[in-house]
């Protein structure tokens, strides 16, 4: 196996519980850890890999094109994406974080982190 890995993937999406939230946005951090099958060690050709561009736009795209209430479901409709786009790819490992989320504490981020496995 090989992790083909994103980190740092930003962007500005319109999720959260309250509806203000959905309405003014945020900026997100998404890390991204793909367990996959990969001959490229090899063979040299991308093919034999995943593309990590083509995974960052896939969540990018996500992130920013669709709105959920919570991190932990645009996590899952992220990781399910890749996996269905991505054949190889075995486990997927997605961290979402809202930077300066709204609360009654000052925090630089918050989120969640989800390990999707492909079913057997």
């Amino acid at each position: 196996m090989t992790t083909v890995f994103v980190t740092g993937l930003e962007f500005y999406g319109f999720h959260g519980v309250p509806d203000a939230e959905q309405k003014v946005g945020h900026r997100y951090i998404v890390d991204l850890e793909l367990e996959v099958k990969s001959n490229a060690h090899h063979s040299d050709q991308l093919a034999d890999s995943v593309d990590y561009g083509r995974v960052s736009l896939l969540a990018l795209e996500i992130g920013t094109q669709h709105q959920y209430r919570t991190v932990e479901r645009l996590a899952q409709v992220i990781g399910d994406a890749i996996l269905t786009e991505f054949v190889t790819t075995q486990e997927v490992l997605v961290r979402v974080a809202k930077r300066l989320p709204p609360a009654p504490v000052i925090a630089e981020e918050a989120g969640v982190q989800l390990l999707i496995r492909r079913a057997k």
